[in-house]
């Protein structure tokens, strides 16, 4: 009877599949928080014109204040009446959630989460909801009222003209 040779077998050392799954592990949790690549361009370009990264500095938007801007261009996101007042609107294909936090008064912030990139999920009561930790942010600034995230949601330009809210 012949033993069996103490020489592993040709193939992977074990730290290399144990580095490996756990790469793949980690590759997937951080796909999984993430947002699609829409979003981000969004957010980028709304950041292009220099005051998406300020809260309230032109993000916000009443009828009254965005009228004169008028018809130039951007996205229609939705009519002022799909936007509840107290509430909001998430646009995932924009990367833009729309609210109005008090009647005829409208803004706009990015989606993503700024505690892990998560999509936030549902805009009630004046607060912008991330289920991937439970962050809440101020429908009226996008800033922080309960954490984990403590960066407030960007802000997003839109216009309003009559009844029409677009994506400036």
């Amino acid at each position: 009877m012949t033993s069996a040779s103490p020489t592993p077998a040709a193939g992977p050392a074990r730290r290399t599949v144990v580095a490996a799954a756990g790469a793949a592990g980690l590759a997937a949790a951080l796909t999984a928080c993430g947002s699609d690549d829409k979003s981000s361009d969004s957010s980028s370009a709304a950041g292009s014109n220099g005051t998406a990264g300020s809260a309230g500095a032109g993000a916000g938007s009443s009828p009254s204040a965005q009228e004169s801007g008028g018809s130039a261009g951007g996205t229609t996101l939705a009519k002022t009446s799909d936007i509840p007042e107290g509430g909001g609107k998430i646009f995932k294909d924009q990367g833009v959630v729309v609210t109005q936090p008090a009647s005829g008064t409208y803004k706009a912030f990015s989606s993503k989460c700024t505690h892990a990139g998560c999509a936030v999920g549902s805009v009630a009561n004046g607060v912008i909801v991330c289920p991937c930790h439970n962050s809440h942010f101020s429908a009226a600034d996008g800033s922080v009222k309960q954490g984990p995230a403590t960066q407030p949601l960007a802000a997003a330009n839109i216009t309003v003209s009559g009844d029409e809210i677009k994506l400036a």
